[in-house]
């Protein structure tokens, strides 16, 4: 791949405003042919640059034009970004709306079970009233139950199969 004047001075002034910004330093296997890799060392010894910092230049300008916005074209990288944080969003409204339908149905339960304790209550209320103000039969005395035999036979004496 040819490079013409102006793309390389456009290079060059990149790599000279990037070599003040060095935080660090990584390791890379660089996949390129012998010839390319002599060709690079020659530019890079011609700018009086280690071919690291040229590498490092090169890596920051190309992660700069992917993310760039500027332009009426926009990056397939940001328009990328863009997209999954649309989906994002869209994901969240709907986890949304299936939380507060959860929420409603919890609440309806909930009145139901209010509901449902008040009413025990009540008829435990009303069976302790009936329990309080009813005679009881004596051991001797009739079932209530109406069989016609002593209550201490009947439905008094200890717990039989009846």
């Amino acid at each position: 791949m040819a490079l013409d004047r102006g793309t390389l001075a456009k290079i060059d002034r990149r790599v000279f405003a990037e070599l003040d910004h060095i935080d660090g330093v990584q390791m890379v296997k660089v996949p390129v042919s012998d010839a390319t890799w002599s060709t690079w060392r020659r530019y890079c010894e011609a700018m009086e640059l280690s071919m690291g910092e040229g590498i490092a230049a090169l890596i920051s300008h190309e992660l700069l034009t992917t993310v760039d916005t500027a332009g009426p074209g926009r990056a397939p990288f940001s328009r990328r970004v863009d997209q999954l944080g649309e989906e994002r969003v869209q994901h969240l409204d709907a986890r949304e709306r299936e939380l507060a339908t959860i929420e409603k149905r919890l609440q309806a339960k909930e009145e139901h079970l209010r509901a449902r304790e008040q009413r025990s209550r009540t008829l435990r209320e009303v069976s302790d009233r009936v329990d309080a103000t009813t005679p009881r039969a004596g051991r001797n005395e009739q079932c209530p139950c109406g069989s016609g035999v002593k209550y201490k036979r009947c439905h008094g004496g200890p717990s039989r199969s009846r």
